[in-house]
């Protein structure tokens, strides 16, 4: 090796140590501990979360839940073109195709008909996105706005990134989940799929309808948008609501809402704990409570991504990961058809967790995150159902073919987990 190739590797890495170091990667994280374990059926459970974690307790009414990209895109775009007032929406990924063209088209015929619409997209996640896409939307009267789009005076802002799924129409209803605007989600042969991807959607009307308008503001006032008057009907008395959580992550928070309301749940859990996550790379906190419940007798499943995702090395990096698990008999899965995306946890007989957040330190600590979670004997069901399905049309993870994976993917594991803040 030169001297001006010794010059140029030492350069690179001591700017890749800086940047890592200005977004505060080294910076010790809060470590939960606690000397008494608060179960869901405390009374105390859900006041101290939300004081905790600055989260929200309001009440909703489920009115959809889908389990199917066409389902999700399908119920998207009816709403969408039955919305009177506004169309508020916010996502992290998109990219240009059919699902991205039939979703302009359903928004810029809304808007020539007099409704508001405010799109709010992360420039990160929609870079493969023309120009003109945009100024068409606009050219309408589609009001658009980008999340952290790259500024000189604060360049490392760009790291953070707004990763929640929210759409919301006439301040009626709701939408959360994980996909994005994209044909991926009908399945990519470029990494194998044979199925569509395994993703949910939500849809909520009630009280919590507001709170989210309230949100989906935050984001669009701090990014140079006005906010409209909005249109909140009624609320019908009819509608049999429950107390649910609204989680809002803001990446400044130096305690993350997500991480909390993860190791909250999990300390908690007595007999059950089923996880879907795509990138499930722990940190210490989640990573103790999860063995910690293994090891009171809690039956813990884990169903994640296979070869077939559309981010290899954080699929590797995960893999070394097991290494904490596997010998406690945690059950990990590797989903099958196709890529998994869907981010849904159930605790015990009807505790749900689920929203744009996957457990992994971009999520806890560098993305801007949107979560649930309640209490829902019903859709629990549902979940207990869909789950056990993903699990039988996955791999069950074996400690011993584990440890004998091939050289080169530990390698690769390895290396990758150095950068697992930035994942």
């Amino acid at each position: 090796m030169t001297w001006t190739e010794i010059i140029l590797f030492v350069a690179v890495f001591a700017i890749a140590w800086l940047i890592l170091y200005l977004r505060g990667v080294f910076e010790p994280k809060v470590k939960y501990q606690s000397d008494r374990r608060l179960l869901l059926d405390d009374p105390n459970f859900l006041p101290l979360f939300v004081g905790f974690s600055g989260s929200f307790l309001t009440q909703a009414h489920i009115s959809g839940f889908w389990s199917q990209p066409d389902q999700i895109y399908a119920a998207r775009l009816a709403a969408i073109r039955e919305a009177q007032h506004l169309i508020q929406f916010e996502t992290f990924f998109m990219t240009p195709g059919l699902r991205a063209n039939e979703f302009a088209d359903a928004l810029i015929n809304q808007a020539i008909a007099g409704v508001r619409v405010e799109i709010l997209v992360d420039h990160s996640g929609t870079l493969k996105m023309s120009s003109s896409y945009w100024k068409r939307l606009r050219s309408a009267g589609v009001e658009v706005r980008f999340f952290h789009p790259p500024k000189l005076k604060m360049p490392l802002q760009y790291l953070s990134r707004t990763h929640r799924k929210l759409l919301i129409i006439d301040g009626a209803i709701a939408f959360i989940g994980g996909a994005g605007v994209s044909d991926n989600w009908d399945g990519d042969p470029n990494i194998g799929d044979t199925a569509p991807w395994f993703d949910c959607e939500i849809r909520l009307e009630s009280n919590i309808v507001p709170v989210l308008v309230g949100v989906f503001r935050r984001h669009w006032l701090y990014e140079g948008g006005k906010a409209s008057g909005g249109y909140f009907p009624p609320q019908q008395s009819s509608i049999e609501a429950k107390p649910m959580l609204v989680v809002p992550h803001d990446a400044e928070s130096k305690i993350s809402s997500i991480n909390a309301l993860f190791w909250f749940s999990l300390q908690a859990a007595q007999q059950r704990i089923w996880i879907a996550s795509p990138y499930f790379l722990l940190d210490h906190n989640t990573r103790t409570a999860l063995i910690q419940a293994k090891k009171r007798g809690v039956d813990v499943r884990v169903v994640t991504t296979s070869a077939r995702n559309d981010k290899p090395f954080v699929y590797y990096a995960v893999r070394e990961r097991y290494r904490y698990l596997l010998p406690t008999g945690i059950e990990i899965y590797e989903y099958q058809p196709s890529m998994i995306h869907v981010k849904l946890m159930l605790v015990d007989r009807d505790w749900i967790s689920f929203g744009s957040a996957n457990f992994d330190p971009r999520s806890f600590y560098h993305n801007d995150e949107l979560n649930l979670a309640w209490f829902d004997p019903d859709l629990a069901t549902t979940i207990e159902k869909l789950l056990l399905e993903a699990f039988e049309k996955s791999d069950r993870i074996e400690q011993s073919s584990w440890r004998h994976r091939p050289w080169w993917q530990k390698l690769i594991g390895r290396c990758f987990l150095l950068l697992r803040w930035q994942l």
